[in-house]
């Protein structure tokens, strides 16, 4: 049965990729853009700049009013910031939580009386690795995905009355705009600053990781899989053997040994 998709943040990597694959098997798709980018013509384009909560609210409207409901909701849009805690930006602190997890928020709870009205529905929220562990001079972004991890398990007890399901996506290093993105937010690490030394030597290992990681189609494609699936999981964490395993060291790990692993990888010592 051909369903209705909204789709946050379509103009590149995971967003665009998936967009375009749900469109091709068929499915109505909705995807949101934040300013004028050329799109397949196979999916609806829709502006919408999660930081405005009446901007939301029309993209919602200008769906049901083609369409009459929404059956899933793929919460992908998001954005990157770098650089130590003590020394970045306020402003870049606060797009950061009002885009990834307060944008997330709004745009969810327009959703879901549209969800409760027609029966059920699917929202699929984007999380990260980065939401299970925290990442050094990453802060802000894992607090953010942190966030998005205890509001979905919330929710997800909440609506089970009324047939809604909710699914976490956990993401490793994929090979997108991420860097690109993230530089435009650092935070000034001159040489002055007492963080410029470590974090001149942690950066470049958060880039390597992501221009060698997976090409987004690939979580597109098990995007695909999940809309098609009747019953699925609550939670797909799609990344590499070694980030796989990452996650279940820190469960399984004492806290001061998980993190001694972590400092090794980012060059910490």
């Amino acid at each position: 049965m051909k369903k209705i998709i909204l789709i946050t943040g379509i103009s590149s990597g995971f967003g665009k990729q998936t967009s375009e694959l749900l469109a091709a098997k068929g499915q109505t798709v909705y995807g949101t853009v934040r300013r004028d980018t050329e799109v397949s013509s196979l999916v609806n384009s829709i502006k919408l700049d999660l930081t405005n909560i009446d901007s939301i609210r029309q993209a919602v409207q200008t769906v049901l009013q083609k369409e009459g409901r929404i059956d899933i909701l793929i919460n992908n849009a998001g954005m990157h910031t770098g650089g130590p805690i003590e020394t970045s930006p306020l402003e870049n602190i606060e797009l950061q939580m009002d885009t990834n997890f307060m944008g997330m928020v709004h745009l969810t709870r327009e959703i879901l009386p549209v969800m409760r009205k027609q029966g059920g529905g699917t929202i699929i929220n984007f999380s990260s690795i980065g939401g299970l562990m925290g990442l050094p001079f990453q802060a802000f972004y894992s607090a953010g995905k942190f966030a998005i991890e205890g509001f979905s398990e919330a929710l997800r007890m909440e609506v089970k009355q009324f047939n809604i399901k909710v699914v976490l996506i956990n993401p490793g290093d994929f090979h997108t705009n991420n860097s690109a993105n993230r530089r435009n937010y650092l935070a000034p690490t001159d040489i002055n600053e007492p963080y410029h030394e470590q974090f001149t030597k942690t950066l470049p290992v958060i880039e390597k990781d992501e221009s060698n990681g997976w090409e987004p189609v690939v979580l597109a494609r098990k995007i695909v899989k999940i809309v098609d699936c009747k019953n699925p999981r609550q939670r797909y964490i799609i990344a590499s053997f070694e980030q796989k395993l990452a996650v279940v060291l820190k469960y399984i790990l004492p806290g001061k040994w998980f993190r001694k692993i972590l400092e090794d990888h980012y060059k910490i010592h």
